[in-house]
């Protein structure tokens, strides 16, 4: 049996900012619209950590069944180092998902939005199927690019739409600069992991780009987002404030392109998440003040 510790390690908390990122960032856009609604904001949190915490045990449940985590250089997975049975962390996953569901279907009836469960459903096949299924498109190099349009344009735009019921420009790159800094993450991840994934058969991108390609990749998801920053200061004076944002990620750029592998990755996860939760949090806070 595991120890609710190791459940708690096993949801990954360090990718909790994935998820509070674009709902803070896209609340700052509402509320410079003059369209702030606190109760659609949390429930649109809601369903973004449910979601993730759900993503995060249904990849240990797909990958730890398959035996993509028999050596693992990261943090713990549950499955893969026999600390909980696979079927338990299968109903953690949809415990998770299904939250991330009800709470969804609850800010759709109360927006009226009904087209929105299309979207939904979409985000929570999303979630399955990363790792899951015959053919799961995380080891088919797609998991990129379903971050970014998930925790990046999807939180962000929805966390918009929910209370304004319309997204502009300003969203949209506050969603891109959010998604680029979530993806830099996972780049870092799967960077990490390179070696055993490759052994294991998980074609990432990570692994199709080869360590050199995959470290220039960081550095563009890294850099992008403060030019973003830059091109919305230009409409928003205030957006500025978010710049300080990008100090944060001296210290993982110098980690990634000085070539250090395996343990030594695994804080420019940390550091990449905090500089993403920064630049939502001092963003927002500018388009909010703009407002």
């Amino acid at each position: 049996m595991a120890s609710v510790g190791e459940w708690v390690e096993g949801a990954r908390p360090r990718t909790l900012p994935n998820a509070v990122a674009p709902v803070l960032a896209g609340t700052g856009v509402a509320i410079q619209l003059d369209a702030f609604g606190w109760w659609r904001s949390l429930l649109a949190l809601g369903v973004a950590l449910s979601l993730i915490i759900g993503v995060n045990y249904a990849n240990d449940y797909s990958d730890g069944v398959r035996g993509t985590d028999t050596e693992r250089v990261g943090p713990l997975r549950l499955v893969g180092s026999g600390s909980a049975a696979p079927q338990a962390v299968l109903a953690a996953a949809l415990l998770a998902l299904g939250t991330g569901g009800v709470l969804g279907l609850v800010l759709v009836a109360a927006t009226g939005h009904w087209w929105l469960l299309a979207f939904g459903a979409a985000c929570l096949a999303g979630a399955w199927f990363y790792t899951g299924g015959r053919r799961p498109y995380g080891y088919a190099g797609l998991g990129e690019i379903a971050v970014f349009c998930f925790f990046g344009l999807a939180a962000v735009l929805g966390t918009v739409y929910v209370q304004a019921g319309e997204v502009g420009w300003t969203a949209l790159g506050c969603a891109v600069a959010i998604g680029c800094l979530s993806t830099a993450v996972l780049t870092a991840n799967n960077l990490r992991d390179i070696p055993t994934d490759r052994a294991a058969g998980k074609r990432t991108l990570a692994v199709r780009l080869g360590d050199t390609g995959t470290r220039r990749l960081y550095l563009a998801l890294a850099v992008l987002p403060f030019v973003l920053t830059i091109a919305l200061g230009v409409a928003h004076p205030l957006a500025l404030l978010g710049l300080p944002a990008a100090a944060l990620l001296v210290k993982p750029l110098r980690v990634v392109l000085g070539g250090h592998t395996g343990l030594a990755l695994i804080p420019v996860l940390r550091d990449t998440g905090f500089a993403m939760l920064a630049l939502a949090v001092l963003l927002g806070a500018g388009l909010a003040l703009s407002g």
